[in-house]
């Protein structure tokens, strides 16, 4: 295909939130004719082969970001491993740079890896976060990220422009010379009418140890729990497994992980969701149109913004994980769950910015082919 691009996406690997809202444009790719690269590192890395044993991907340098045990220590946390993420940003630059020259790559789509750039081809980061939550710090964090989105051709937000909307202030700015524009929500699933199998489903996802502290308690507290549960701990590992446990009055089915096309069976198979909330899992929710409740991750800033606006409006209700008891639970019924929102995202437009040739670029795979 003569216009056919080489298009490297690069999703960060922080849960899998970033990795799995990557795959619809992924598969965009793939349906206008482009030939995607993957790149990433652990779990996010995992899952896309997982999802596209095909595609060639590559292991790029990893944050080493460990979550704070302690919500309260999130902020602390993350100043004190910001040099592991300046060493993960050079270190990327020279994989992306030997990447470029090696495949002769014509673009590169960003989810929120600040380091995988190039002065030489088109680049396109992809954020909900316009502006970064940080308590008192706010603005400070803001700028800085929007000084490293200005550097890219364009910034994608997983959003829709006007009101309403998903991300509020997230994704949001009154004033902006960056060169953004909205996709509408992404998902990679599709809502059906399937028979309800489960009067719960239990969704993890997230950093460790956060993760593995939240999966401990809810399996706990739902020993109580009357009905069928289904409970998908996000642990993505080389083999499948599913276990069953004995619930009060029912049983809960647990998998350690779930590819696509079994999720959103499973999620469309059930009738109300207890999962975090992170971006992309509100994204989801949206598209099937659930009823659901959140835990944030503590100390989260983002996730608890969302989730306090979304129970504001009525929608979601939430609670801390601290506070979090079976009970809380019965609040669900009282919101009207998440509705999805219809747009229809121009991709060929999008990936015009592919086309564009840069000053002092390498050749391009389409120009070498000819």
């Amino acid at each position: 295909m003569q216009n056919s691009k080489r298009i490297l996406v690069a999703p960060l690997n922080w849960g899998l939130g970033h990795a799995t809202r990557c795959i619809p444009i992924i598969n965009a790719l793939l349906e206008s004719g482009h030939q995607p690269f993957i790149a990433s590192d652990g779990v996010a890395l995992a899952l896309l082969q997982k999802e596209f044993p095909d595609l060639p991907a590559f292991e790029l340098s990893s944050y080493k970001i460990k979550y704070a045990e302690k919500g309260r220590n999130f902020k602390v946390k993350m100043i004190w491993d910001s040099p592991k993420v300046v060493k993960a940003m050079r270190a990327e630059k020279k994989e992306i740079k030997k990447l470029i020259k090696k495949y002769a790559l014509d673009g590169i789509i960003s989810d929120n890896r600040l380091g995988v750039y190039s002065k030489k081809i088109p680049c396109v980061f992809i954020t909900h976060q316009l502006n970064v939550l940080s308590g008192n710090t706010t603005w400070m964090s803001s700028k800085a990220h929007q000084k490293i989105i200005k550097k890219f051709d364009a910034c994608w937000v997983p959003d829709v422009e006007g009101k309403p909307n998903l991300t509020g202030k997230l994704g949001h700015l009154k004033k902006t010379k960056l060169h953004i524009a909205y996709l509408g929500p992404l998902s990679r699933f599709k809502k059906r009418n399937n028979p309800l199998k489960y009067d719960l489903m239990v969704l993890l996802s997230g950093p460790e140890p956060q993760r593995t502290f939240l999966e401990e308690k809810l399996l706990e507290e739902l020993k109580q729990f009357e009905g069928k549960v289904l409970f998908v701990k996000g642990k993505i590992e080389a083999e499948q497994t599913c276990s069953e446990i004995p619930l009060a009055t029912g049983q809960m089915t647990v998998y350690n992980f779930m590819q696509s096309q079994t999720l959103e069976e499973a999620l469309n198979s059930s009738a109300q969701v207890l999962c975090r909330s992170g971006y992309t899992t509100v994204m989801d929710l949206a598209k099937l149109e659930k009823k659901a409740f959140f835990i944030p991750t503590p100390g989260q800033y983002e996730q608890e913004y969302l989730a306090k606006r979304l129970q504001k409006q009525d929608l979601v209700p939430f609670c801390k994980q601290e506070d979090f008891t079976l009970s809380e639970l019965k609040r669900i019924p009282k919101f009207k769950g998440l509705d999805a929102f219809e747009m229809q995202t121009d991709y060929d437009a999008l990936f015009e910015v592919f086309s564009k040739v840069k000053e002092n670029s390498e050749p391009t795979s389409a120009s070498l082919s000819t």
